[in-house]
């Protein structure tokens, strides 16, 4: 079926009316991609710093205060979005930091009780030292998530790049301080961390406070705060519960991984899952914001299946081949990046490789739910997430075996995660024969790759050329999708780095100007 670059929910030539949308999302993927490639190129020196029970400790922090975030502020930050009222969401997000501060209290109170029981519960005495940075983190934490939503709706999307940029220069320079300075430990990656939202939040909120302080005077009252609280009280009520299920569910791994077993084998799958994680905080959240909009406007036109049979075909395109070569040099590219002590993360990142794919495909297109009205099936999906990975985490802890541990978690994400994509493309009215037909084609175009791959390995090729190997067969890939989808043509020339990169490299492909 020849693609319509009307419909395509990945076209940057949308109506005159939209063209504000991809520039917003230009804001924010830049912001992003300084930021993930700035931890990126700081990782290889952490690594060499920090010992695995280092990224354990931090990984087994970060878990507890990103549940406590996600219910900071009972979800009605959710709600600052929907008013049509400025004076209406200012209320809101009164309401919001509100809640992050008895949040904050009664974690202060959590904290003081369980100081003793919660070491023990996770089987590491070391967080235990720790904990008081819980309701700091908590804190400022919540009250970013809630500037957050303000900031979008006020459509400053400038403010929140440069808020993600801080946070990202301030806890790696943090890091690496205190790493070279001899103090190389998970309670001052901790610390950094904690820092970093402290500073990106004071730096949203006091640009934020700038600009509409005169708005926040006017408006807020506590007769606003409770018309709001009563209003948009489903929040707490139903979305609250949702949010914390999945939080939960992400968080597993890192608990039961703690359980089980020691801190070095929490570190290794907490920087494996931090190098995984890339690729989504580049292109997964970008990709399922446009294709929200795009999938809700074709709905009511009648050509949603169009939308989303593109919007897939495309996902596949771009991440089944890098998840597929992963399987191969995970372990390679760890031991040159970050050190021979990393070599076990690497194989962590092999088993992983192909449920990084799967993740990937899903997290954009589950925007269907509510696209389609069935927020009711996304439930299960996550009670069904939640108990798989409970099942499969537990029975590899029981038999003592890491490895086991992570392909278990591995299969049952590719299950999971797989039903759910193919379920809600089938929904939106795709054939289950134009499915098989795009996941196959793709397919097939890596079996050339991987076999090299595999003569590779035979011949016991070092690391160095394995990953040199991978690289080169990646980048001819990649340049192969550019050139022959229009529509990525025309998202990379929006990238500056990108563009000068690629015409570079290929100086005879002329890019069409977009817009």
């Amino acid at each position: 079926m020849e693609e319509s670059t009307q419909l395509d929910p990945l076209s940057t030539k949308p109506p005159r009316k939209e063209s504000g949308f991809a520039g917003d999302v230009v804001k924010l993927a830049s912001g992003t991609l300084f930021a993930q490639a700035l931890g990126f190129v700081v990782m290889p020196i952490l690594s060499r710093l920090y010992a695995p029970e280092a990224f354990g400790l931090v990984a087994l922090f970060t878990s507890i205060t990103t549940i406590l975030v996600v219910i900071a502020n009972l979800r009605y930050e959710l709600s600052i979005m929907l008013p049509e009222s400025d004076d209406e969401s200012a209320n809101l997000l009164a309401l919001s930091l509100s809640f992050t501060v008895l949040t904050t209290l009664t974690t202060i109170v959590l904290i003081a009780l369980g100081k003793n029981l919660i070491p023990t519960w996770l089987n590491e005495p070391a967080i235990g030292s720790y904990l008081w940075l819980v309701p700091v983190s908590v804190l400022f934490g919540g009250a970013f998530t809630a500037l957050n939503y303000w900031n979008t709706r006020t459509k400053q999307f400038g403010r929140l790049s440069i808020a993600r940029i801080i946070r990202s220069v301030g806890t790696s320079s943090a890091q690496l301080g205190a790493g070279l300075s001899g103090y190389a430990t998970g309670g001052a990656m901790i610390g950094a961390n904690v820092l970093g939202q402290m500073v990106s939040a004071a730096v949203l909120g006091g640009q934020i406070w700038r600009d509409d302080h005169r708005l926040f005077r006017q408006s807020i009252s506590w007769k606003g705060m409770m018309a709001g609280l009563k209003r948009y009280r489903r929040f707490p009520l139903f979305t609250v519960w949702s949010g914390l299920l999945n939080s939960i569910s992400w968080q597993l791994p890192v608990f039961l991984l703690s359980f089980y077993f020691s801190p070095n084998i929490v570190g290794y799958y907490a920087l494996g899952n931090r190098v995984l994680r890339i690729p989504m905080n580049l292109l997964g959240g970008a990709i399922g914001q446009v294709f929200f909009q795009r999938a809700s406007e074709a709905k009511n036109e009648g050509d949603l299946a169009i939308v989303v049979e593109n919007t897939f075909a495309r996902l596949v395109r771009l991440g089944l081949f890098p998840s597929l070569m992963l399987t191969f040099i995970g372990r390679d590219a760890f031991v040159i990046f970050f050190g021979n002590q990393w070599s076990e993360a690497g194989i962590y990142v092999q088993i992983l490789g192909i449920w990084t794919f799967f993740w990937f495909i899903s997290s954009p297109i589950s925007v269907l739910f509510s696209v389609l009205e069935r927020q009711d099936l996304g439930l299960y999906i996550n009670i069904l997430v939640f108990i798989s990975r409970l099942l499969v985490l537990g029975i590899g802890g029981y038999l003592q075996n890491a490895r086991l541990t992570i392909m278990l978690f591995g299969a049952s994400g590719i299950l999971v995660y797989g039903y759910l994509s193919v379920l809600l493309i089938n929904h939106s009215g795709v054939s289950w024969k134009k499915i098989w037909q795009i996941l196959l084609t793709n397919s097939i175009i890596f079996i050339p790759a991987g076999l090299l791959m595999l003569v590779a390995i035979a011949m016991s090729a070092p690391s160095w050329l394995m990953l040199l190997l991978a690289v080169i067969i990646s980048g001819i890939y990649f340049l192969y999708v550019v050139k022959t989808d229009p529509q990525l043509h025309i998202i990379v020339n929006k990238v500056p780095v990108f563009n000068k990169v690629l015409q570079k490299i290929i100086g005879k492909i002329r890019y069409e100007k977009s817009n």
